[in-house]
């Protein structure tokens, strides 16, 4: 991690934003970049929990906590405001980085936890794939990142999987079907989602709009 004076903190792909357990005396809101948090089993398999994603605080829990509880990596670098819990107690509701808003985003974010939670234990393999993808778009459209129905998707074949909880070769065989019937395409690190509203049914996502995403700015 490189630390300019202003606060601003990048981090290369791969490198850690937080360990398990360390102390936490900030909270990072990400200005560019992915980033995942995660847990592993002892024979290194691994579960991603959560997305962090441009505009989103990282890790709200760390506000009320003090110590991040699990590990945090960087899946592209990341460029990310440090904002220490005593700037963030000090601001006025209405302000940015506000409690209120760093809270508001804590509880989105445990409210898309349950809806994996959920996923998971219900949805088939291309029912989850097909609603994380327009979650994605959901969000990056919410922080005006969307172009034509274009956005930036660094996440690997093995990230997906370990997000939906299905093989890579899984993976791949349900977005070439995606890709082949239409829906969208990934290349390189860019999706173009060509039919939202049949990817959507596929996803079992509701079609009316969707509430605004708490952002951090």
């Amino acid at each position: 991690m490189t630390r300019a004076p202003s606060q601003v903190c990048t981090y290369r792909r791969h490198e850690f934003l937080a360990r398990a357990d360390e102390r936490k005396d900030y909270v990072l809101r990400i200005e560019e970049g992915w980033a995942a948090q995660y847990r592993l089993l002892p024979d290194g398999r691994r579960q991603i929990i959560t997305l962090f994603l441009p505009g989103d605080y990282c890790e709200p829990q760390w506000l009320l906590q003090g110590r991040a509880t699990l590990p945090i990596v960087a899946l592209t670098r990341v460029r990310a405001r440090m904002l220490p819990h005593s700037r963030i107690q000090a601001r006025a509701p209405h302000e940015e980085d506000s409690m209120i808003r760093v809270l508001d985003a804590m509880l989105a974010l445990l409210r898309n936890r349950e809806k994996w939670i959920f996923n998971l234990g219900r949805m088939t393999a291309t029912e989850r794939l097909c609603n994380l993808l327009c979650e994605l778009h959901s969000r990056l459209a919410a922080r005006n990142r969307v172009v034509q129905d274009r956005c930036a998707m660094p996440l690997t074949q093995y990230d997906f999987a370990d997000i939906v909880g299905i093989s890579p070769v899984h993976v791949n065989r349900v977005l070439q079907t995606l890709r082949g019937e239409g829906l969208v395409d990934l290349k390189g690190r860019w999706m173009q989602v060509r039919d939202l509203v049949a990817l959507k049914r596929l996803g079992e996502v509701p079609l009316d709009p969707e509430p605004r995403v708490p952002r951090a700015a």
